[in-house]
């Protein structure tokens, strides 16, 4: 099983996500990197949804289409985002839909 503590830092790896971008998971990650394995796999798993969504982001910026469609993009960011802290914060080791896992 998994501790509150690592349960909260999990969590927290998810919603710093979408208020810091990368850099919310990416700072979790190598503050907890030899302290937890779940927290350093949730922390990961945020880092990679958030990179694609920078990704993605870039490119549709380069249309005037893509920028109309960015606010969705968005909102999406948030909900997945919650959803799993929500799960991170169960212990459940979350996975982002429509991710690409550069970090491994």
């Amino acid at each position: 099983g998994t501790t509150d503590d690592e349960r909260l830092w999990a969590m927290l790896s998810h919603l710093a996500g979408f208020i810091f971008a990368v850099f919310g998971p990416l700072i979790i990650w190598m503050v907890k990197k030899d302290q937890s394995e779940f927290v350093v796999d949730q922390a990961k798993e945020a880092l990679n949804f958030q990179l694609t969504v920078m990704i993605v982001q870039l490119i549709l910026a380069a249309t005037v289409v893509g920028i109309c469609v960015m606010p969705v993009i968005m909102v999406g960011q948030i909900i997945y985002s919650v959803i799993g802290g929500l799960e991170a914060n169960k212990g459940v080791r979350y996975r982002y839909p429509y991710t690409f896992r550069m970090i491994q």
